[in-house]
């Protein structure tokens, strides 16, 4: 991290309890070292055992990514970097005009082992089911084995959706979500679920309303080369690996957004 990454990362990082009298013992590393290990492991895709010297011990960096892992502190470090850019003007998440309305889609994902067979796309691996707002930020994501129905699979992000955003209304999604999903979700959580088709009519290629959105998403996910393959074992591994492949965008761009000094 540079230094103006820096100065976002700290007041986003959730605080120890140590440092809120709930007792244990401080880290024996600087917080900013283990971050950087992990974004450099997401960034390039080395395995664990690989960490350069300059960083702590491998297995120091992987206690630490496994204890946010399990206890979710990661999603809430990934929430905080969006909240707390809704606020600053010019932020990655400004308005600019448009509704941040979610959109949904799965991205087929061929793993190292044997997770699940999809029949219809021919896939032997695992499926990322991603809900994002318009502004291509994620808002939630399931990994799941490519065998579970995308109807099955999109009522968990769909409710982490919605309990997180009350306001939320529509979202659209491609159309292997049709059937009893769209009934399900307006009658359980007061959702209108929008379908966006592709025509018979058309040949090829084409950028299909909104459904682009989340597929610029995955080509942002792709430039991280640990989720350019299925490498996890677990499937909490891997949505935690997503959610620092965004921490690791948002953060960027957010050093980017503030103002210089005169």
């Amino acid at each position: 991290m540079s230094d103006a990454e820096r100065t976002v990362v700290r007041r986003l990082l959730p605080v120890l309890g140590w440092l809120r009298g709930w007792g244990g013992q401080p880290e024996a590393y600087c917080n900013r070292s283990i971050l950087d290990a992990i974004r450099y492991l997401v960034d390039n895709g080395i395995k664990w055992r690989a960490m350069p010297a300059d960083f702590p011990l491998w297995d120091r960096v992987y206690a630490f990514f496994r204890r946010w892992r399990d206890n979710w502190l990661v999603r809430e470090f990934h929430d905080r970097s969006v909240a707390g850019s809704v606020s600053r003007s010019g932020g990655i998440r400004s308005d600019r005009g448009r509704d941040r309305l979610p959109v949904g889609q799965a991205d087929a994902v061929v793993g190292a082992y044997s997770h699940g067979f999809d029949g219809g796309k021919l896939i032997n691996g695992r499926k990322r089911r991603a809900v994002v707002d318009t502004l291509g930020l994620l808002l939630a994501v399931m990994v799941t084995a490519a065998d579970v129905g995308d109807r099955a699979a999109a009522q968990v992000p769909l409710a982490q959706v919605s309990s997180g955003h009350h306001l939320l209304a529509l979202v659209w999604a491609d159309g292997g979500y049709t059937g009893s999903l769209v009934e399900y979700r307006l009658a359980g959580l007061a959702l209108f679920l929008a379908i966006v088709k592709r025509s018979d009519d058309q040949k090829g290629f084409v950028v299909l309303p909104k459904r682009w959105i989340v597929e610029r998403l995955f080509a942002h996910l792709m430039r991280t080369r640990r989720l350019a393959r299925d490498f996890e074992r677990r499937t909490a591994s891997a949505e935690a690996v997503i959610y620092w492949s965004m921490i690791l965008l948002m953060t960027r761009r957010l050093a980017l957004s503030r103002p210089q000094p005169a």
